[in-house]
């Protein structure tokens, strides 16, 4: 839990006692390599907070096909934020890509910090503003970057995610076969 206390200590102000208070109703979870989290079609009711190991963010269009929307790294929040605030069933699937610990946030933690803690609506401001901001760079980088601009800047907002994802997931993220992934990292080889 001190990575999530040292968080949440760098968001906002709060007392240790305010502090405990929150986590007494956390628990710490551990799921195994590709074992889901939330997935598709439930209301999601917990909020996630990564300590270790990757999520995968993936949405299944009607033809069954997989599409890769976000990755979650260590000492990130993460749920399928739309269905957790309508409380309305999810439309993403949260999958582990790794054996992953995360710390679980249920409702009742986050309705008591935000009628308790002096500054928890500022914390979840701040968590939506982050959550926000990604988003809206990855809608920009998808319409405004060609693939290999797309591919250049990957490692700026997942570090090492080369070495920890596999590359079919990457090029669905990206938006390009993994064919063309491919391509890709052999022309960006040969300028280095």
């Amino acid at each position: 839990m001190d990575a999530l206390k040292q968080y949440i200590r760098q968001m906002i102000d709060i007392t240790d006692s305010d502090l405990s208070e929150l986590l007494s109703y956390a628990t710490i979870r551990r799921f195994k390599r590709l074992q889901a989290l939330s997935i598709s079609g439930s209301v999601p009711n917990e909020i996630f907070f990564i300590t270790s190991g990757i999520i995968r963010v993936v949405i299944t269009d009607n033809q069954g096909v997989e599409h890769t929307i976000h990755f979650g790294l260590e000492n990130q929040f993460i749920t399928d934020y739309s269905g957790y605030i309508l409380q309305q069933p999810a439309i993403y699937t949260l999958q582990a890509l790794q054996d992953t610990t995360v710390i679980v946030l249920p409702r009742a933690a986050i309705d008591w910090g935000y009628a308790h803690l002096p500054q928890g609506q500022k914390l979840g401001r701040l968590v939506a503003e982050y959550y926000y901001i990604y988003q809206d760079h990855r809608i920009k980088n998808l319409y405004a970057l060609t693939p290999a601009q797309r591919y250049a800047s990957i490692t700026e907002v997942f570090p090492d995610i080369h070495n920890r994802v596999p590359q079919h997931m990457i090029a669905s993220y990206l938006g390009i076969t993994p064919v063309h992934l491919s391509r890709l990292k052999k022309a960006a080889h040969r300028k280095t």
